[in-house]
């Protein structure tokens, strides 16, 4: 694997300094030299801000790509094949937003950091 993707609420819970976030993924996370956050995981989080959904992350909704940099963390745009792969995926599961972590991952050939147990069925790499 080239590096780590990080889910959303991973990357929300390693912002914040939750203790939600496993021992195991902290570490990972600060010990890899290339951490990505998805373009999707901006959709998310102000999508979910937006509705109210997510008042937890009202300091971060306001700049995230700033708290992107502050961590030194790298911007992961969506690509037309992470489209493409995200729309194709077989499964039940039907997060949009999980959908194109889990295509990323495996077009990036980046572990995926999540409690997800269901992103298992998709074949990605997942550290938590």
């Amino acid at each position: 694997m080239k590096g780590l993707l990080l889910d959303t609420h991973a990357f929300l819970w390693f912002a914040t300094g939750d203790e939600a976030l496993s021992p195991v993924a902290r570490d990972a996370i600060t010990t890899t030299s290339d951490v990505f956050v998805s373009a999707a995981s901006a959709w998310e989080v102000q999508t979910k801000y937006r509705l109210g959904k997510l008042a937890s992350a009202a300091a971060l909704a306001h700049d995230l790509a700033a708290v992107v940099e502050r961590l030194e963390l790298t911007e992961l745009p969506i690509a037309f094949a992470d489209g493409d792969l995200a729309g194709a995926l077989l499964g039940v599961h039907r997060d949009p937003f999980d959908r194109m972590l889990i295509a990323q991952s495996l077009n990036h050939e980046l572990s995926l950091v999540s409690n997800e147990t269901a992103f298992d069925q998709f074949g990605v790499t997942r550290v938590w």
